[in-house]
């Protein structure tokens, strides 16, 4: 057990309140703007790593989460481990901050790394962006792809309108209306966009419902992207989107799209699937339908979002990732699977804070 280990004990030196903001023409949340006032809630998120059982050098990287405009504000994040090579390391392209961890010989190698995060329930809040942020949100990515039949899908989506506006809402509705929770999908499923349109298999999780989202959107010329996150706590919806406590399968990615005017909409079609399927309710259901529009807009902040970051090489590795939400490790065995946390052996817990 954690606790019976002898420890260095380690503080983040540097606050990343405000790594979500943009620097040049690496875009992440903006984090320009947080009000002071509204229903907060605080939450401890620990995550836990053991690699005790393998040999020889051992790398490992954890997603740290960040404040983000008017909805999340991030604190120091610390830790404990017998490493002595840790660092909060940048993304230089998506500026996702993570936590880097490394072992040079055999021994115990464990790691606590905690969190604290606050949220409030989110709505667009109407803040403008730059340029730079903007263009890298219309790019595409090598699981993400904007052309070709992507293309192709999204100018039959959005037609003839001609208002941003009119466009999301339209993918999104496609989205909702063609995709399906699968639930023999692993962990969050892949996100690759061009497989699931060739193929016409839109089943998945939320890796796949909100990229294929974000890709329709940014190959109609709309700034769009995936955020990537763990829930915290328990729904106020409906049970299926929510998890408290013991969240180490709770990882969970969201998507926004930007729209003059509004800022970044926070938009999850991926949830509305979610509850089809896990709540046994049909599509046309009143209730679903109901947060079906309510999906478009807004997030319930029962969820941290950690990044923004696609088809990501982390820190110190060679192996290219199409997101970052789950612990990540390499040891001589080669990479650990993370979809499988008691052979990785890590767990991940939250708890609500209250005064």
């Amino acid at each position: 057990m954690l606790n019976r280990r002898r420890f260095l004990s380690h503080a983040a030196t540097a606050s990343v309140a405000a790594a979500f903001a943009s620097r040049g023409a690496s875009p992440v949340f903006a984090a320009d703007k947080v009000a002071d006032t509204g229903a907060w809630r605080t939450f401890e998120v620990t995550t836990k790593v053991d690699l005790t059982d393998t040999t020889g050098s051992a790398k490992l990287w954890l997603p740290v989460a960040q404040s983000a405009g008017e909805y999340q504000k991030a604190s120091a994040p610390h830790w404990m481990s017998d490493s002595k090579q840790i660092a909060i390391k940048k993304d230089s392209t998506s500026g996702a901050d993570i936590l880097s961890v490394e072992w040079q010989a055999d021994g115990k190698r464990s790691i606590e790394f905690t969190q604290t995060v606050q949220t409030r329930n989110r709505t667009a809040d109407g803040v403008s962006v730059s340029r730079a942020e903007l263009d890298a949100a219309l790019v595409a990515t090598p699981s993400a792809p904007i052309d070709g039949i992507v293309k192709d899908t999204a100018m039959k989506i959005v037609g003839a309108r001609e208002k941003d506006e009119d466009k999301a809402r339209a993918i999104y509705d496609w989205v909702v209306e063609n995709t399906f929770r699968d639930a023999n999908v692993a962990g969050c499923g892949v996100g690759n966009v061009k497989d699931m349109l060739e193929s016409g298999y839109f089943g998945g999780k939320c890796a796949d419902i909100n990229s294929l989202y974000t890709a329709l959107a940014r190959a109609a010329s709309l700034p769009a992207r995936d955020v990537f996150g763990v829930r915290v706590a328990t729904s106020e919806q409906f049970k299926a989107l929510g998890r408290a406590g013991d969240i180490t399968g709770a990882q969970h990615c969201r998507a926004e799209v930007y729209l003059e005017g509004q800022g970044w909409v926070p938009v999850d079609p991926a949830d509305v699937r979610k509850v089809v399927l896990e709540e046994k309710l049909p599509l046309d259901n009143d209730a679903v339908q109901a947060f079906r529009q309510k999906a478009f807009g807004n997030w319930e902040m029962n969820w941290i979002g950690y990044n923004t970051a696609r088809d990501i090489t982390l820190p110190g590795n060679e192996i290219r990732q199409n997101f970052f939400m789950y612990p990540a490790a390499f040891t001589s065995r080669g990479e650990v699977d993370c979809l499988s946390p008691k052979t990785f052996a890590y767990s991940i817990s939250s708890k609500e804070i209250t005064v």
